[in-house]
């Protein structure tokens, strides 16, 4: 049975080894191809005159672009042969319609989005789970579908090879592509060749009933109308801008194009699809900026827009269906993977998926700024300017043109709260695209822009319930990052307002008549005064924005009512630090549960565990999510024990070990014996020598205070005090406990400690702050501790905790995750900053039990920058707060 455990470890191992490697790869290999045409191609991109190019698409004839639109509509259609196919061989019980619209969703949201395939797959994977699909059907289906969609690009390269396809003018350029069309070729007979073995039917097929060889050539002629498809809609598109493509040209080019294009791994194949095709049309002898405008053309047509029609059919059933997301974690769902499946198609960032929605209509709104930014720096066609003239006035046309300027900038930088759901940005934003659908209206006649924008003002409607957050952390370092974008963007509005001026040389029309337009110092001075008046209205919507959580602490009435609470609720070893003041309190399940927390950046850092009945725990911390959520926070937990961690587990979170802590038993504590023979002769020199031991209980003369003072500040050294998990020198926070002292023999003050009870009905106490003066004889504080433990022991308390000993026992297991690792190499080596290694051996000289502490995480949460975050709160010490101040749910206006 040892042996058997032995194989099953050994082969999981292996796993995730396997799984960690093609991690690697999938970062390292689209990295390097990218590097690669980026050098290649980074020539060819300077030489592209870009305004020259936007000018070329602007003038393009509204029926023009609406018959190509509608090309790249019927090429994307197309695509959903695959989901029939899939639907007919699996008997997947969903309707015609259905299956139309899930696989538009999916096709157009994996080809802008991808993710290594990642989008449609869990695209499909949701909507069928929804139709109570078996999990192992679904994942048959998609893992069939991922291996036939390359089948009609291999049948292209084929066609290639035999010189039915002319693709030497691209391979001319580049001749190692002549590998890559060759590897795509022999993927058909390949697969033809696996799909009948015993390693697809089990792997892939999940020993479902065997492909019949219809279902294969249905599939593989499904996969040679998409790439075909597609690729007329790349030459009808070429043939409006590059006369004389033909059809074989443009599909030679295309075929190497998207070969090049899938080696990148890259959404679209951006990058080496691009650079691949243009250099092809070069060498056909067609000129760099039309070429281009072939290439933006093709990518707004085929990719963008019918992504946008995706979205507005997805928002029905996921942007508006916040609760039913698929949950990686769930048992059924990773019962229905084997092992290849999880590595092709469903890797950790799974739950992303669930974000897609939002996450586009963010990037959706960041577009819409820029293509007011376009819009305005480009003129108006020609025929429209003169209709414009004549039925506005020109202050009028001037004016639109500035607002477009101003409402465009706003629409890039409140894409950042439409991307993180805030209410306020939502609102915002649908006004701001409805007017800048009129303003551009206004300015020339832009009817494209407008129906964009309005398009997108739909979207945002449509998907209304998705913005319920109050606020998002906003920070300085944002809000700068935002405010150079914004005039990096401004400069590049600039730029092709001031470039395009040569492109317009139709004597037919009057300089006079557009100098407002293609005045390169005017243009500049309508970007100057739109970042002014954007930033001047940013500044005015952070000002009185009307929620805002902050750290404000725990007034005087919230401290009273956490006493009369703890007066039927225990406490734990942190609660004392409560009445420091610096944290807030949220009331959970109708009061009867406290969440002490702060807040840094964008978390929300718990202290301890929660306290309250401990039947009410789960649903409090569910609430308090709930409540984080509204914020954009996410919710950690600092120094939890292990008692808790179930509960903290069934809620979503992980674990990182932050050290133990020093419990002694107070019931076993004693000087006799071997063991404690250096402590007993501490104790009887300084007992022999005169020192006394005593204990000043609260309320504290203010003239002890003042002695204590100069000893705090000696000990500080000039650092700064600690807060948040730590108590600190400050008289009000010092009366709330018992303060121990240690005396010489001249009356001096020379130690002193304070206590903290845990409320516990004096069951436990810890020490708080220890300090000590400078040149103290040896063994001052184990005489204090001995002295203290002693104390605590006749007054009956159970157990004296002797505080955390940092990174103590972490990270020592070979299976210990690498953080817990450093945290054990910095626990070993970091002698000189900080005695991590030494505090744990100091502590061990009075024989305690060591309990762990633990800090709770969601998995959307990087530990390494959470760790910095925590050293920065603890370090962070705010001012006590003496004012009165309100409850969780009320707000700072």
């Amino acid at each position: 049975m040892k042996d058997l455990q032995e194989v099953h470890r050994t082969k999981f191992s292996k796993l995730l080894t396997v799984l960690h490697r093609y991690k690697l790869l999938q970062i390292l290999i689209p990295t390097a191809v990218i590097a690669f045409i980026y050098w290649e191609g980074k020539n060819e991109f300077q030489r592209f005159d870009w305004t020259g190019t936007l000018h070329t698409l602007h003038q393009m004839k509204p029926a023009t672009v609406l018959f190509l639109f509608g090309t790249a509509l019927i090429a994307i259609a197309a695509v959903s042969v695959y989901d029939f196919v899939l639907r007919r061989h699996f008997n997947i019980p969903i309707s015609r319609w259905d299956t139309f619209r899930y696989s538009w969703v999916a096709n157009t949201s994996n080809s802008v989005i991808g993710f290594s395939g990642i989008a449609g797959a869990a695209f499909r994977t949701f909507f069928y789970r929804k139709h109570k699909i078996p999990m192992q059907t679904i994942t048959a289906s998609i893992s069939f579908l991922s291996t036939i969609t390359i089948t009609g690009l291999s049948m292209l390269s084929w066609a290639g090879i035999f010189g039915f396809l002319p693709i030497q003018a691209v391979v001319h350029v580049h001749p190692w592509t002549i590998f890559a069309v060759w590897a795509t070729a022999l993927y058909l007979p390949g697969y033809i060749f696996l799909q009948r073995t015993s390693f697809y039917a089990k792997w892939l097929n999940r020993n479902l009933p065997r492909m019949n060889g219809a279902t294969i050539a249905a599939s593989i002629v499904a996969s040679l109308l998409e790439w075909v498809c597609a690729g007329i809609c790349f030459w009808l598109i070429g043939t409006c801008l590059l006369p004389g493509l033909s059809l074989a040209d443009a599909l030679g080019i295309y075929t190497v194009s998207a070969i090049t294009g899938l080696l990148t791994m890259a959404p679209g194949g951006i990058g080496g699809f691009d650079l691949t095709a243009l250099l092809g049309l070069q060498q056909l002898g067609y000129p760099a900026d039309k070429t281009a405008a072939v290439l933006v053309l093709f990518r707004l047509l085929y990719y963008l827009f019918p992504w946008m029609i995706g979205l507005v059919i997805a928002a029905s059933d996921v942007a508006m269906d916040r609760d039913k997301t698929i949950d990686p974690d769930d048992e059924n769902f990773e019962n229905g993977l084997n092992n290849w499946q999880k590595i092709w198609h469903f890797p950790n960032q799974f739950k992303l998926v669930g974000e897609l929605g939002v996450w586009s209509l963010g990037k959706l709104v960041f577009a819409s700024g820029f293509v007011l930014l376009l819009s305005a720096a480009l003129p108006g066609l020609l025929y429209r300017l003169h209709l414009t003239d004549e039925l506005l006035a020109a202050p009028l046309m001037k004016l639109s043109h500035q607002l477009s300027v101003v409402i465009g900038l706003l629409l890039i930088v409140l894409s950042w709260g439409i991307s993180h759901r805030v209410k306020r940005a939502y609102q915002l934003t649908l006004f701001f695209l409805c007017m800048g659908a009129i303003f551009t209206f206004s300015k020339a006649f832009d009817i494209e822009e407008a129906l964009f924008l309005l398009i997108v003002a739909l979207l945002l409607w449509i998907s209304r319930d998705r913005f319920y957050r109050i606020s998002a952390s906003f920070s300085r370092d944002k809000a700068a990052l935002w405010g150079l974008l914004t005039f990096a963007l401004a400069y590049v509005y600039d730029l092709i307002a001031s470039g395009i001026h040569p492109a317009l040389s139709n004597p037919s029309t009057s300089a006079d008549e557009l100098t407002w337009l293609i005045n390169p110092k005017l243009n500049g001075l309508v970007a100057i005064t739109g970042i002014i008046v954007t930033w001047l209205m940013l500044s005015l919507i952070l000002l009185l924005r009307p929620y805002r959580l902050v750290n404000k602490g725990a007034s005087q009435e919230e401290q009273e009512k956490l006493r009369k609470f703890l007066d039927h609720e225990n406490g734990n070893l942190l609660t004392h630090v409560l009445f420091a003041g610096d944290k807030n309190f949220f009331w959970a399940s109708n009061e009867r549960v406290l969440i002490p927390y702060s807040i840094i950046r964008n978390k929300l850092v718990v202290l301890g565990d929660p306290i309250g009945n401990r039947e009410w725990i789960s649903e409090a911390i569910q609430e308090c999510q709930r409540f984080a959520d509204l914020y954009d926070l996410s919710v950690v937990f600092y120094q939890v024990s292990p008692s808790y961690l179930p509960i903290y587990h069934e809620n979503g979170y992980r674990f990182f070990k932050l050290g133990e802590e020093a419990l002694v038993q107070l019931d076993s504590f004693t000087l006799s014996g071997k063991r404690m023979t250096n402590l007993r002769t501490v104790k009887n020199r300084f007992d022999r020598e005169g020192f006394r031991f005593e204990i000043s209980k609260p309320p504290h003369d203010n003239q002890l205070l003042e002695k204590l003072l100069p000893i705090s500040n000696k000990w500080l050294h000039r650092k700064k005090e600690k807060g948040f998990s730590l108590g600190w020198f400050e008289e009000s926070y010092m009366q709330l406990s018992p303060i121990v002292l240690l005396i010489n023999p001249e009356d001096v003050i020379i130690a002193f400690a304070t206590l903290a009870p845990s409320y516990d009905n004096d069951c436990s106490i810890s020490v708080d702050l220890m300090r000590h003066l400078p040149n103290t004889p040896n063994g001052t504080m184990d005489q204090l501790f001995v002295c203290l433990l002693e104390w605590a022991k006749s007054e009956g308390y159970e157990t004296f905790n002797l505080g955390m000993a940092p990174l103590s026992s972490v990270g020592q297991a070979q299976a210990a995750i690498r953080e817990e690792k450093l945290a054990h190499f910095v626990f070993k080596h970091s002698g000189y900053w900080y005695g991590f290694k030494g505090l744990r051996k100091y502590k061990e000289k009075f024989y305690p039990a060591w309990e762990p502490r633990y800090l709770a995480y969601p998995r959307s949460v990087s530990l390494p920058i959470l760790l910095l975050e925590l050293v920065r709160l603890i370090a962070r010490r705010p001012k006590r707060n003496e004012k009165k101040t309100t409850s969780h749910d009320e707000v700072v206006h």
